[in-house]
């Protein structure tokens, strides 16, 4: 069987697997949470019981602050977890933290004793009646009506507030951008795989110039889609102190091959082409497409294999 059939049939069947098995970047992933935990008056708290709850997997994971009242919780799957904290003789608190990846996140956590129960046959009625039917929003320093408490609720202060929320916004957007380089590499994949295979028919001496033709709007087709997936992943925003490791440097570093590949390979299929249409022989640096092709396609194929397989 001829070497470039055998290339295109390898390449066809690294497509279908990828596009059977490919799932989110993200997965594979993980996230580590971390933070302090202290009473009403601001003091650490030590060995106290923290729990982070999954949302949506419902799986839990415990963990103790330390001698300084600090918390560590690693390798937690990405999502939306209920952190609840418990010391005893000292009360109990709870916050939310969306995890995203790649980043640690610090939650910290103020605990405090739940309010004394009114001693048995006192009166609610008389002049304390009003502050007992005052609804929370009246009462000074209630928290919100929210049904999650929100930042304010957990004691941060205005500037850490607004820190915050410009961190979340970053990550919500790095996220979206990443999910759409997802979809758009998938995508890229099947004109890419088409190319490759119509390439059996546009170098041999009895090419017609259909199949040089078709050969060119499919490579120009991926090259095209190839540069709005690789803006996605290049203009995604980087949250400061994270760290790329696992499925993802691989992927990054694959980027490094099929990227310039991805330049050179049309550039290198004018020039050949130019050179077929004049009824010349493929020579120079233009002999160096089909290889060249070869080489992109084969390190795009194990980019998208690298975030399939957990390793």
């Amino acid at each position: 069987m001829h070497l470039k059939t055998k290339l295109a049939i390898g390449l066809g069947v690294l497509f279908i697997l990828t596009l059977r098995e490919i799932p989110a970047c993200a997965q594979g992933v993980t996230a580590a949470l971390s933070g302090t935990v202290t009473d009403s008056s601001g003091k650490m708290v030590p060995n106290a019981k923290v729990t982070a709850l999954n949302a949506s997997t419902g799986q839990s994971t415990d963990t103790q602050t330390d001698a300084s009242g600090k918390y560590f919780l690693p390798n937690l799957t990405l999502g939306l977890y209920k952190v609840s904290v418990s010391a005893e003789g000292i009360g109990s608190g709870s916050a939310e933290a969306a995890l995203s990846p790649p980043i640690s996140q610090q939650l910290d956590i103020s605990v405090a004793s739940p309010p004394a129960e009114p001693p048995e046959g006192s009166s609610t009625s008389g002049t304390d009646a009003p502050l007992a039917a005052a609804p929370p929003e009246n009462l000074p320093n209630a928290p919100s009506s929210q049904s999650t408490p929100s930042l304010g609720d957990l004691g941060f202060s205005p500037a850490e507030t607004e820190a915050n929320a410009r961190e979340q916004a970053l990550l919500d957007k790095r996220s979206h951008m990443l999910k759409i380089h997802q979809r758009m590499g998938l995508i890229t994949a099947i004109p890419l795989a088409a190319t490759v295979i119509t390439s059996m028919n546009a170098g041999g001496r009895d090419t017609s110039s259909a199949s040089r033709d078709l050969h060119v709007a499919l490579g120009s087709l991926t090259g095209d889609l190839y540069g709005i997936t690789a803006y996605y992943a290049i203009r995604a925003p980087r949250v400061p102190g994270t760290e790329t490791r696992g499925p993802i440097r691989v992927h990054k570093i694959l980027a490094w091959i099929h990227g310039p590949g991805m330049i050179a390979t049309p550039i290198l299929g004018a020039m050949a082409f130019n050179q077929k249409n004049n009824g010349e022989k493929v020579h120079g640096i233009a002999s160096a497409h089909g290889p060249v092709a070869i080489i992109t396609a084969g390190a795009y194929g194990a980019a998208l294999l690298s975030v399939s397989v957990k390793f």
